[in-house]
């Protein structure tokens, strides 16, 4: 597929937060979410955070961006006799 957006429409695209911006200048909500899907996800994740905050104990695996990720994560794959596929 050849397609030039600029060529097509004779202008340069706008990026996402032009878009959003002038979106929310002008009141239109679609790429909104509503307050309640907003608090009903924070009913969901906040209790988790509480527990991590409060787990003195087990540590979060973490890895440095763009490696392939904690040990924690192949051994995931190595207990159920699954891998990655190249």
């Amino acid at each position: 597929m050849d397609f030039s957006y600029a060529e097509y429409f004779k202008t340069e695209p706008s990026t996402g937060y032009e878009t959003l911006l002038f979106d929310a200048m002008t009141g239109d909500q679609t790429l909104f979410h509503r307050m309640d899907i907003v608090e009903a996800g924070w009913q969901v994740v906040e209790p988790i955070l509480k527990a991590w905050q409060a787990d003195t104990v087990s540590t979060l695996p973490v890895y440095s961006p763009g490696s392939d990720g904690p040990a924690e994560a192949d051994y995931l794959l190595d207990r159920d006799d699954r891998q990655w596929r190249t």
